[in-house]
């Protein structure tokens, strides 16, 4: 099966005034559900948050990790799919407040880590949509709504967005507040988003950035994060500086070839591109944020897995068995590379307004037993500097290829702003 999408179906489209748009999604996401598997729990009827407000009329797809007091939220996990929570996440309740509608809870893997879920690809049900926001990339691709929320641990949004050919966007780390988002790594954990414009993406960081202290981690420093409902503007003529990262061995020709592509269509825009080799501390991060991982990671589920053994993963139980075997030394030593390279990135690329990088190895794998090769996200998320994934093309097997752009932690208004003119430039790549 390929190219599953909600408007193929029938359904209508957001022009449809009998419905309304929240009417429409809501039918789109009824009708493709059973073959796109991509909401968990969808309610009995569409309901409207709101008339008013700048996400009235909004529905927007939210991740099972992420607390909705009216909706069940089960965290993908068989230890209680049914759980009602007590409270929306402070995000949830945000987009309520705001005039927004949660259509309905994404698909996620077990916790946010390695077991998949059941959504497919919707460009071919027989690949991945990559993870752990498997269901929020494909909904948003397959047209069924205009904005979804994610998180990224790892690669868990940018990684899906390239997959599905959609916009995916990690802010900086502590730009969203996380309250009632269930963690699996307190120092790593995102909030993210996926869209298919960077204008959809822009409006929305700039209406749910802020700082809480219901979440104390991480905070953005004083002046970084944009008035609410700022736009971004596309810059003109940026400078970014073009790398290989870590794991760049692991990257396809197709998709190397489709970077290359990208930066001569940027440079021909007018953006000046200049290579840039990274600091041997970069490779590092891949070890680091697997060692912050496992050693929080087992702090979080290691109750669970005791109680609920036959209800927990291999990968789970896993991942409590890994961080048993880490030493604090070892995580103290990954913490404090985190804290350098937050700082030094700065420097490491003064005078640039962006990196470019690819999002993933190439092409969704073929297959729904995992969830795709996150390692070209992670210096990133480790390190908490915004990136954003934008499609790019296609590759070999006619599915998405993206490009990824990265900047220092905090510059997330400059990063929008480059990633508007690319986004712009990619569109007449053909």
């Amino acid at each position: 099966m390929a190219n599953i999408t909600a408007t193929a179906a029938g359904i209508g489209t957001a022009g449809d005034t009998t419905l309304g748009p929240v009417g429409v999604a809501y039918e789109m996401a009824v009708s493709s559900n059973p073959a796109l598997r991509a909401f968990a729990h969808l309610p009995d009827t569409a309901q409207v948050a709101g008339t008013s407000g700048p996400l009235a009329g909004l529905a927007v797809g939210v991740k099972d990790i992420i607390d909705t007091a009216d909706m069940p939220t089960g965290y993908g996990s068989r230890i209680d799919p049914a759980h009602v929570p007590a409270g929306d996440a402070w995000i949830v309740a945000r987009i309520r407040e705001l005039g927004g509608t949660v259509l309905g809870k994404t698909v996620t893997t077990e916790f946010a880590w390695r077991s998949p879920g059941a959504t497919v690809n919707p460009h071919n049900s027989r690949h991945t949509p990559g993870g752990s926001s498997s269901g929020s990339a494909a909904v948003v691709a397959a047209g069924i709504v205009p904005l979804a929320l994610g998180t990224q641990t790892i690669g868990s949004v940018i990684r899906p967005a390239a997959y599905c050919g959609v916009v995916g966007y990690k802010p900086s780390y502590g730009a969203i507040p996380r309250t009632g988002v269930h963690p699996l790594s307190w120092s790593l954990d995102h909030v993210g988003l996926f869209a298919r414009d960077v204008a959809t993406i822009a409006k929305a960081y700039g209406l749910f950035a802020a700082a809480d202290p219901s979440d104390p981690h991480g905070d953005l420093p004083a002046g970084t994060a944009p008035e609410p409902g700022s736009a971004t503007v596309a810059a003109e003529r940026p400078r970014i500086a073009v790398i290989e990262p870590p794991a760049w061995d692991r990257v396809d020709p197709h998709q190397r070839a489709l970077r290359d592509r990208a930066a001569a269509a940027l440079t021909a825009a007018g953006a000046t591109l200049e290579p840039v080799a990274l600091d041997a501390l970069y490779a590092q991060t891949l070890d680091d944020i697997m060692t912050v991982l496992r050693v929080e990671g087992r702090h979080i589920y290691e109750e669970r897995v005791e109680r609920f053994p036959d209800r927990t993963s291999d990968h789970l139980k896993a991942l409590v068995a890994d961080g048993a075997g880490i030493s604090a030394k070892a995580y103290v030593a990954a913490l404090e590379n985190q804290k350098y390279l937050r700082r030094a990135m700065a420097d490491d690329f003064a005078g640039y307004d962006a990196i470019l990088t690819v999002p993933a190895t190439g092409e969704a794998p073929e297959g729904l037993d995992n969830t795709g090769d996150p390692a070209l996200c992670a210096p990133w998320t480790f390190i908490g500097a915004p990136a954003i994934s934008l499609p790019a093309g296609f590759g070999p097997n006619g599915l998405p290829l993206g490009i990824q752009l990265v900047a220092p932690w905090g510059r997330d208004r400059q990063l929008l702003s480059v990633a508007a003119f690319a986004e712009a430039t990619l569109a007449t790549m053909g």
